[in-house]
């Protein structure tokens, strides 16, 4: 059985002292590729030295919204010449916007727009952070759309309704889902797992956040992306090897990745 865990943040200090075992643990777990995901651009280096360091690892470069603030006037250039420089980049993000505890959603909006651009420009697929925004995203999504043309993505760790997810869907989207989807009390993320069509889901960590359960509360790792898939299966009422099948080709086709 093969799995890929679409987002992590393998470079996080939480990780450091232990990188050989996790990539030990990760491949017992049978994950056989990892997306990493960007929060800002000066991350890029020690990301592309984790994939130097295990190969079956892509990346992508962009600002997180809650990092919106640090855009500059060289950012937008910085993320284009980096996303072109390494041809294991797959992605640019994770970009997108969230209103959680943010006062600074003009700001997020911008910084959103210049990435998806640069997505459509260079014919990359988005990693979209969506969080107590759906409707405004929504909207810019389909405004950029028209605007540049087809954008391909995914929303990562997704956390909306089924009537927000139909949205996403409706514009092409896949879905990923983390352990959230796990939580006994996730039943609106729950019912959005049963509806996401076979051909876009998609599963994920973003270790070193949200460990599933039984994991629930220790620091998440990509070996455990195996339980948001046994969960998910269970879910949907398919065997684990059809779903991994499944997600593991829809990465691949999204992200242009090889199963080995």
């Amino acid at each position: 059985m093969k799995l890929i865990d679409t987002h992590v943040h393998i470079n996080f200090a939480d990780f450091q002292q232990d990188l050989d075992a996790l990539q030990t643990r990760w491949q017992e777990a049978g994950v056989v590729r990892l997306v990493h995901s960007c929060v800002e651009p000066s991350e890029f280096v020690s990301i592309q030295a984790l994939a130097d360091r295990f190969p079956e690892l892509s990346f992508a470069v962009g600002l997180h919204p809650l990092d919106a603030d640090k855009w500059g006037e060289g950012t937008a250039d910085e993320i284009r010449q980096l996303a072109r420089s390494d041809s294991r980049v797959v992605a640019i993000g994770e970009l997108g916007l969230d209103y959680y505890k943010a006062t600074n959603q003009d700001q997020q909006n911008k910084v959103c727009r210049v990435q998806l651009q640069i997505a459509a420009e260079l014919g990359k697929p988005v990693i979209v952070h969506c969080r107590d925004a759906a409707a405004d995203l929504r909207d810019l999504l389909r405004h950029q759309s028209q605007e540049y043309g087809e954008i391909r993505g995914v929303m990562h760790c997704w956390g909306g309704s089924p009537e927000e997810t139909q949205w996403f869907l409706d514009l092409g989207f896949y879905i990923s889902f983390s352990g959230i989807v796990t939580f006994k009390n996730a039943h609106s993320v729950k019912a959005s797992a049963q509806m996401v069509p076979c051909d876009r889901l998609l599963i994920e960590t973003d270790c070193p956040f949200l460990a599933p359960v039984p994991q629930r509360g220790k620091r998440n790792e990509p070996a455990f992306v195996r339980y948001v898939a046994e969960t998910l299966a269970d879910l949907r009422g398919v065997r684990l090897e059809e779903l991994a099948q499944q997600t593991t080709a829809n990465a691949c086709k999204l992200f242009g990745l090889s199963e080995s």
